[in-house]
């Protein structure tokens, strides 16, 4: 067995460097003691500085769970978790020192500037094995939060809206490193972010179990303005956002990126762009997810700090218990002026929404909404003069739970002017409070493309199917809607149906004003 992890371990490496001669160390051999109680950041961080002084190898984790602080991963060097390996993250906060985040402009910082286990500039670097690396996040986090009151160690950052610090170690923080490999192992607990990516070239995350829902801001997998990026096989439960692309960077972006096979639980979003959006995502593949009990939406495609986004390909989205199918949004929060959003494709794609929360038995969930509404529909919007460019949904079907009331909210037809803009609003489904349609709201786009289409209810609702308000070059073909749904359930607002079949005419209902 041993001849064979160390095979094992050397092919890994020799598959992030190239080298081909490997040397490997046994943690235990270097004074680690995997007792859970013993602080062994010292001899850990030795052991990783030794072996990267020799041209890196491969640092061994036997069975036993290995307290530490932060550890500094340096090229050349990869991290080993044997079955039944835990790396432990100290609860004490003095044991992260901070890190310099001077090579990130930052839009909206997030100010978790410490991480269990860190890298800067590294090269060929990777963690794999089937052990774990637990953050005990909660119990640093409350930690965190105590110290802050007693007044000894105070959070400048404090969120006293949300009553919770917002200076916290993320599990994994890697930056501007190159040819990073993770596979076969898993991360739990986090202070905050788990696995967070940023301005990095050559990643692959394979075959990972991500369970954090130690805290807030608890995110699956962030990645910010890296390229070349192959996120599969990963099982996310997070309590935040489960996979999250991000651009803090006004100068760089996210560019080719495919995340496939994956499965998702979150009380956030499952898939996201942003919210820091202030450079862009381009070239993004996303294939074959599966999505339950999440609260808002499946897929969420947001630019709000003047982000580039364009050439997005979605498949084979499975998505069912989720408060939201699809996000599509352009606004301007910050940044000179809105970005763009064009060239998005969205198919295959099956979604159930629930009545209620989708996240209601999970201890920790999404803020509750400050105002009544009625079961919201997938939307896809603009800003005056910023139209959303060239969407195509294909064989999507969505079903929606019904049950709307008027006595809860209402936004008639003849008030559609009314829905607010919400130009610089936080970009979530929710933003326009209530919507007057159950399947699709849309509004300030060029070139959409609707083709089968499958909407259904659980229930009935009074409000039409789509509505469609200062949209150009739209196509609808092949639509389906229940059987008792008759006129009016294709709203057009100063809105032009360059193409239709498969839609009857009774079905369509123009407003001009």
């Amino acid at each position: 067995m041993k001849y064979k992890l160390i095979f094992f371990a050397a092919c890994f490496l020799y598959a992030l460097s190239g080298m081909a001669g490997v040397m490997e160390l046994d943690v235990t051999r270097h004074g680690a003691v995997g007792d859970g109680k013993t602080l062994n950041t010292g001899s850990l961080q030795g052991a990783i500085d030794g072996l990267h002084a020799r041209g890196g190898g491969v640092l061994r984790f036997p069975a036993g769970r290995y307290l530490t602080g932060s550890l500094r991963l340096k090229s050349g060097v990869a991290l080993y978790l044997e079955e039944g390996a835990v790396l432990l993250g100290s609860t004490s906060p003095y044991d992260y020192p901070k890190f310099s985040t001077e090579k990130e402009l930052k839009v909206n910082n997030d100010h978790f500037d410490q991480a269990l286990i860190y890298a800067d500039g590294a090269e060929n670097i990777g963690i794999t094995g089937g052990g774990c690396v637990d953050g005990q996040g909660r119990e640093l986090a409350l930690t965190i939060d105590s110290l802050h009151h007693t007044g000894e160690l105070v959070d400048p950052h404090y969120n006293t809206y949300r009553k919770r610090p917002n200076t916290r170690p993320k599990l994994l923080f890697v930056r501007g490193c190159r040819n990073v490999r993770i596979h076969r192992a898993s991360f739990r607990s986090s202070a905050a972010w788990g696995l967070s990516f940023s301005l990095c070239t050559d990643v692959t995350l394979d075959s990972l179990h991500i369970e954090n829902r130690a805290y807030w801001n608890n995110d699956g997998i962030d990645i910010s303005d890296c390229k070349d990026v192959r996120i599969a096989h990963c099982d996310v439960n997070s309590a935040d956002d489960g996979i999250c692309l991000k651009s803090h960077n006004r100068d760089a972006c996210n560019d080719r990126v495919s995340i496939a096979h994956c499965r998702i639980i979150s009380s956030a979003s499952a898939i996201k762009f942003g919210t820091e959006s202030g450079g862009g995502f381009k070239n993004v593949t996303i294939d074959d997810i599966r999505v339950k009990d999440t609260y808002r939406s499946a897929i969420a495609i947001e630019s709000v700090d003047g982000a580039a986004i364009e050439n997005i390909r979605v498949s084979n989205i499975h998505a069912v218990n989720t408060g939201n199918a699809i996000f599509i949004r352009l606004g301007h929060r910050s940044g000179e002026a809105p970005g763009y959003v064009r060239n998005v494709s969205i198919r295959n794609l099956y979604a159930e929404i629930p009545f209620g929360r989708p996240d209601i038995d999970y201890d920790l969930r999404g803020p509750a909404l400050p105002f009544f509404h009625n079961p919201f529909p997938s939307s896809i919007s603009g800003i005056p003069g910023h139209d959303i460019e060239n969407v195509t949904l294909e064989n999507i079907e969505i079903v929606y739970p019904g049950r709307a009331s008027k006595g809860m909210a209402y936004i008639s037809l003849s008030r559609l002017a009314d829905v607010p803009e919400n130009v610089d609003g936080y970009p979530e489904f929710s933003m326009f409070e209530e919507l007057p349609a159950w399947g699709f709201y849309v509004r300030h786009v060029s070139g959409l493309t609707l083709k089968g289409i499958t909407l259904r209810l659980r229930e009935d609702d009074y409000r039409p199917a789509f509505v469609f308000d200062r949209v150009s070059r739209l196509s609808l073909s092949d639509i389906v809607l229940p059987e008792d749904k008759q006129a009016g359930q294709v709203v057009l607002r100063q809105t032009g149906l360059q193409r239709k079949e498969g839609v009857p005419e009774r079905w369509i209902f123009s407003i001009d004003n």
